[in-house]
């Protein structure tokens, strides 16, 4: 399984919405929006996990495409950086 970055989503977006946009190019096994920690709004971007294949094919073929008006930033995901304690 891959992990896919999804970013500039509009606000409006769902994450039903998010998970057909990707299913046409393979099976997606979750779809995840951020959420603001102290307002629980959505972000604007999120991740989509689906299989290797159908991922490189998703990245290639939406990155750059308009969803709602906003163009797209797909790629594949890094890992997550280890950052210190809030103060």
């Amino acid at each position: 399984m891959k992990s896919i970055y999804v970013g500039n989503l509009p606000f409006s977006a769902t994450e039903d919405q998010t998970r057909d946009m990707f299913a046409a190019y393979g099976e997606v096994t979750s779809v995840k929006f951020i959420m603001d920690r102290e307002t629980g709004r959505f972000r604007g971007f999120g991740f989509v996990e689906m299989d290797d294949a159908g991922a490189a094919e998703a990245v290639r073929a939406l990155n750059g495409s308009d969803f709602g008006g906003r163009t797209l930033k797909v790629n594949e995901a890094k890992p997550r950086e280890e950052r210190g304690p809030r103060w």
